[in-house]
């Protein structure tokens, strides 16, 4: 515990409930970002946006929904990488100039944005808000291209970092994914119609089928139900964020060709091969412990139970109590069953420790539960170094595995043992190819396929 999410997209073509449909796909996308959403809709002659602050069920309703009409929509689900939790943050974003109005929404964080920024501002050009995906949308509208596909590459062949953007004008949806294709984006079909987003399981809810992933560097055109693609950067190797298989992702999603669930289950059948333990019970960090605990519990035939409840209505902000309560910010989202844990040697299992805090309290917990031993079991390597890719992480020295070897680790948490999948393991878990897709690991070896902002 302890990453923030990064950001959804969705979009849709041809569809009479454009708006509706990007809405429940938004609504499927919500575990990527929770402090702003979008939509924006065009029925071929004028787009129209509406956007808050908040969860998208309590943004959206059938009156402001009413309003987005047409059968072409994007949405966005932000949680802030780059731009701050302010409103004017939201996306989509929406910039009119040489090709009219354009709206764009974008997942990812480009590392060169503050230069950009610096020197669209030289220039006399203003901006709503501190986000670098206005940025993206400035260059576009000032590329002297004839047209919008051309001044779309023209643009985004000066920025650097990653990207998954949805771009549309009145007549044209575009789809595009940076060369290294760092962060996901999937195309789905429903009828005559095209859907992209971040992840497959909104194409479930929206009954639509999955069709493939958006190439790394690829360029798709919707245009009048015609779809048409492009290859127009320079090839790169391909480094997509293993972080989406070990947390970020829906375990029901297919990322980057693979199914999540299966991927993490992997993990934790690596982890209980490599560092087994004996037990009475494993319990997962839920949510996103469950399903390497499940494997983890499969291969080490330790029984598996829900030792830690997650309370799920908890919303951004609560009020604390006035007199201290220890652990407080962790019980109100986690709370032990005593009956399973007392006296018993437990296995904890979640998918990541960043800055350690969160997890020593949670052994707390469960020690006073009354737990007789507490072993905890990690379903990735050490986070040893920061993500400048599109995911919120702590500076590098917040990161308690860039400063502590395991035994030191060991004591802070306060466990009787402390175990971390290697990195070999989890690119076999993610069943990554030397020659084929190659995962960015940087948040484990420091390895930035794109260099970090100075």
């Amino acid at each position: 515990m302890g990453f923030k999410d990064e950001c959804g997209v969705f979009g849709i073509t041809q569809h009479s409930e454009a708006a509706n449909l990007t809405y429940l796909g938004l609504y499927a996308l919500q575990h990527r970002g929770q402090e702003a959403a979008g939509i924006c809709a065009t029925d071929g002659t004028t787009l129209r946006l509406y956007k808050d602050q908040g969860y998208v069920a309590d943004i959206f309703h059938e009156d402001n929904l009413k309003l987005l009409t047409g059968k072409q929509a994007i949405g966005h689900t932000r949680y802030s990488t780059t731009g701050g939790n302010i409103k004017e943050s939201a996306q989509p974003f929406i910039r009119e100039g040489r090709f009219g109005r354009v709206a764009l929404c974008h997942n990812g964080n480009l590392t060169n944005a503050e230069q950009l920024r610096t020197r669209l501002l030289a220039e006399g050009i203003t901006f709503q808000s501190p986000s670098d995906s206005e940025v993206l949308l400035a260059l576009i509208q000032l590329s002297k291209s004839v047209s919008l596909s051309g001044a779309i590459v023209e643009a985004l062949k000066q920025v650097e970092g990653a990207y998954s953007l949805l771009i549309m004008d009145q007549e044209n949806l575009f789809a595009i994914r940076d060369p290294h294709g760092f962060r996901p984006l999937v195309l789905g079909k429903l009828g005559p119609s095209f859907i992209f987003s971040s992840e497959s399981c909104a194409f479930d809810l929206i009954a639509a089928t999955y069709d493939r992933e958006v190439d790394p560097g690829e360029l798709i055109q919707i245009h009048q139900g015609v779809l048409q693609n492009s290859f127009p950067f320079e090839k790169r190797d391909a480094k997509p964020c293993v972080f989406e298989h070990v947390y970020f992702s829906r375990p029901d999603s297919f990322v980057f060709g693979q199914s999540v669930m299966k991927a993490r289950r992997e993990m934790g059948r690596l982890l209980a091969q490599r560092h087994p333990v004996n037990a009475d019970l494993v319990i997962p960090v839920p949510d996103s412990g469950v399903p390497a605990a499940l494997g983890f519990a499969e291969t080490s035939g330790i029984a598996m139970d829900f030792g830690l409840i997650r309370n799920h209505y908890v919303g951004r902000t609560f009020i604390e109590p006035k007199q201290s309560i220890r652990s407080f910010g962790v019980r109100i989202k986690l709370n032990p069953v005593r009956h399973l844990i007392e006296d018993k040697r437990v296995v904890l299992i979640d998918d990541s420790i960043v800055r350690g805090t969160t997890s020593k309290k949670i052994v707390e917990m469960v020690r006073q539960a009354g737990a007789r031993e507490v072993h905890f079991r990690v379903s990735s390597p050490p986070t040893t170094h920061s993500c400048f890719y599109g995911i919120d992480t702590p500076s590098r020295e917040n990161l308690i595995a860039s400063h502590m070897n395991n035994e030191a680790m060991n004591q802070f948490i306060g466990s009787d043992t402390l175990a971390f999948l290697t990195l070999k393991d989890l690119s076999q878990a993610v069943q990554d190819q030397a020659e084929g897709m190659g995962y960015c690991y940087a948040c484990f070896n420091g390895d930035y396929a794109v260099p970090p902002p100075l």
